[in-house]
Formats: structure tokens, C-alpha cells, sequence
């Protein structure tokens, strides 16, 4: 009998030893992600989210459970990357921006404007060598990088015609906590205002800000178009997000497992990528045929001339997101024909 006690003990003693272990070997008693992000569940990075639930729960069968927490409803944006390393939640999906404040300011790069001169360039920086060495920095933080998901490229707005560089001075601009998107804004003339995106379409339509920025899903899901008079295609910046996960939970997970769940979020963003891009195609259709506001498509002699503005700001932040980051940047856009 005391033999018998002894061994559950030890079998006890060990599983506590070995959560991840002891958790893998039944889906009675599966190992739990809870996966955190701030936006809706029918957003490109919400559909995202629960595509990777259903292929981690699916090809684990079950001995993997993935909680999705949509709409701040664990955590709000400031608060989520600290609850990550905590190991409150495993999973999340903030914006590149985010980063920078824990120090790692490499990923301010992002916020560049025209930093990435196509698609093909942002996907050749997110999928190769450059992404992936930006993703390691995080590790001494506590976090691993899985994977980057597309938001899309973005759009300005306001209550002008803005087609010539000139037409922006004055206006007060509303941007994300962003030293790299204030210095833009000032590059053009407009005069930064750093807001909360749920504080936008009021703000718009009080006259508290004059503009925006963002991609044509964000405007058409927030209504923005409703509150704005002008909307130019610019595609001048990028909005995206890094899958995270809490790196002691991760390294701690059996093998087998941890080798399934790379598969998943491989296919999961794949799958969130291509719907960002055609989510922002009908997002803009759907603006133009609202007959709310009048979009503008830039001429190729006008978008150079917006491009020439803002480019001095990718020398002034060299010294913040650093000028080796930034010269990767270029050498993969060079790579594909294109010169900054």
C-alpha cells in the first residue's frame, strides 16, 4: 500500500515536473493557449486567430485547446504584450509598433512610409532573413516571434482633396502612438495627433482631428468613411501584426507538439494574409460605392511627389530603428528592381 502511495506521489510529483508533458498525453486534459487580440472576430486578424484554433485543435486531436479572446476582452492593447510575458495569455497578434517600446525599435521600421515600394517587397522582408532576425530580438524578452500578418497598406483621408503635398498643411492628422508617423505627418505640413483607434470616428466627426490614416478594411468596418470628404489611395504605409507567444510556455511544450503548432500558424497565415488583401479590395469597392466620400487615385507623377516628401524621414530615424535595418530594407527592394 505505501509502495502504492509512493508511486503516485512520484507519477504526481513528476507531471508537475513536466506540465507540458503530463498535458500532451490525453485530450481530457489538453494543453491550453489562450490566444488575446484587440479587434473583432471578423477582421482579417480575427478570422485569423480562429483559423489557427481550428488546425492546432484539429491535427493535435484535441490534446491542444485554443481560447480566442477577441475585443480587448482579456487585456486592451497597452496592457497585452505584459500579460504575454507574465504568462496570463500565450498568444498574441499586437501591431509591429509595439515593440518598440519594450527596445526593440528595429520593428519601428515598419511605420516607414514608403518604406516598402510593393506587396512582393514586404513579403520578401516579412518571409526572409530580415523578418526573421527582427522576430529573434524578441526572444531575450521573453517572447518568440511565430509569424507576421498582413493588415494591408494604407490610405489617407480628410476633409480636402489631398493630392498634392501641399494640401496637407494645417490639417490635424490622427495617427497611432508612433514617433516614426508623427515625423511623417510634419514631413507633409499636418500637425500629428496621437489617438485611440476607438476615439477616431467621433473625433472625425466633431472636427477634433481633420484626417486619418489607414487601410480600406479599418475605414470600412469603423465607419470612417462616413465622417470624411476625401479619401486618397496612397498605399504610402504598411499596417501589420507578429504572432507572438510566451517563450518559456512555448519552449516548455513536447516537441511533437510545439512541430504541429509551427504547422498550424504556417497555414493559419497563409490563409490570414491572402483574405487581408482581398478583405481591403472589397473594402474599397464597397467605399466607392457608398457615395460617401470621394476617393482619389493618385497619378504616378503625384504619388512621386509624396514619396520625395517623405522620404527624409527615413534618414532622420535611421538613429531610431537603425540605419542597418533600414539599408536590409532597401537591398531586398533593389533585389526586385525597385530604388530608394
Amino acid at each position: 500500500m505505501l509502495t502504492s502511495i509512493r508511486k503516485t506521489i512520484l507519477t504526481l510529483a513528476l507531471a508537475a515536473a513536466l506540465p507540458g508533458v503530463a498535458l500532451a498525453q490525453t485530450a481530457a486534459n489538453p494543453i491550453v493557449i489562450k490566444f488575446s487580440h484587440v479587434v473583432a472576430p471578423d477582421t482579417p486578424k480575427g478570422k485569423g486567430a480562429e483559423r489557427f484554433k481550428q488546425l492546432a485543435e484539429e491535427r493535435t486531436g484535441g490534446r491542444v485547446k485554443v481560447e480566442v479572446y477577441p475585443n480587448s476582452q482579456l487585456y486592451k492593447d497597452k496592457e497585452e504584450v505584459e500579460a504575454l510575458q507574465l504568462g496570463s495569455v500565450q498568444m498574441l497578434a499586437p501591431s509591429l509598433s509595439k515593440f518598440g517600446p519594450l527596445g526593440v525599435k528595429e520593428f519601428e521600421v515598419f511605420d516607414l512610409p514608403f518604406i516598402f515600394p510593393s506587396a512582393a517587397v514586404l513579403d520578401r522582408v516579412t518571409n526572409g532573413p530580415v523578418g526573421a532576425a527582427m522576430l529573434k530580438k524578441l526572444e531575450p524578452k521573453g517572447i518568440v516571434g511565430l509569424a507576421y500578418w498582413d493588415n494591408g497598406f494604407k490610405e489617407m483621408s480628410a476633409n480636402r482633396p489631398l493630392r498634392d503635398v501641399k494640401d496637407f498643411k494645417g490639417l490635424k492628422m490622427r495617427i497611432q502612438s508612433s514617433k516614426i508617423l508623427e515625423a511623417q505627418m510634419r514631413a507633409l505640413g499636418a500637425l500629428p495627433q496621437v489617438m485611440a483607434f476607438s476615439e477616431v470616428y467621433q473625433a472625425l466627426q466633431t472636427g477634433v482631428v481633420d484626417g486619418t490614416e489607414n487601410t480600406p478594411s479599418n475605414y470600412w468596418t469603423q465607419k470612417t468613411h462616413e465622417v470624411q470628404k476625401d479619401m486618397t489611395v496612397s498605399n504610402h504605409g504598411y499596417i501589420g501584426y507578429a504572432v507572438i507567444t510566451n517563450k518559456k510556455f512555448w519552449d516548455g511544450l513536447p516537441a511533437d507538439i510545439r512541430t504541429i503548432l509551427e504547422g498550424a500558424m504556417k497555414d493559419a497565415t497563409k490563409y490570414t494574409n491572402a483574405i487581408a488583401q482581398q478583405e481591403n479590395d472589397e473594402a474599397l469597392r464597397k467605399i466607392q460605392a457608398s457615395g460617401k466620400v470621394k476617393v482619389i487615385t493618385l497619378t504616378d507623377k503625384e504619388r512621386e511627389a509624396w514619396r520625395q516628401a517623405l522620404l527624409p524621414v527615413h534618414k532622420e530615424m535611421a538613429g531610431r530603428v537603425g540605419k542597418d535595418t533600414i539599408e536590409a530594407i532597401y537591398k531586398e527592394s533593389a533585389a526586385l528592381g525597385f530604388k530608394q
